[in-house]
């Protein structure tokens, strides 16, 4: 699992249907549709692939995406460029959670 420098990938890991069931993931999703897919939304200085790896495999992992996690979803960020800094990929992955909880998906993202 190897980083790039100063580069910092958005990523998206779609959820298990039951991590609905949580109750802090529920508070931040009030209005999410329960028959659309649920996400993780995050950035890594790793290639997406290898920061998944690491949500499955790390016990200091976010419990969502340890324990949820499915697979990946390049289909919904793949167009996201890199980002130069942690912030501006902060920035960005906080746009695509909100974009994504408009149109009724429920998302975790820090």
């Amino acid at each position: 699992m190897s980083s790039i420098p100063n580069k910092f990938w958005i990523y998206v890991i779609e959820l298990k249907g039951d991590v609905a069931d949580v109750p802090k993931f529920r508070r931040v999703n009030p209005d999410m549709n329960p028959a659309l897919p649920c996400f993780y939304v995050g950035s890594t200085a790793l290639t997406p692939e290898g920061r998944f790896a690491t949500h499955k495999t790390d016990k200091r992992s976010a419990v969502l995406s340890r324990d949820y996690g499915v697979c990946l979803r390049p289909d919904l960020y793949s167009g996201i460029r890199p980002r130069k800094s942690r912030a501006k990929a902060e920035e960005r992955e906080k746009r695509l959670a909100e974009d994504l909880r408009a149109k009724g998906h429920g998302v975790w993202q820090k």
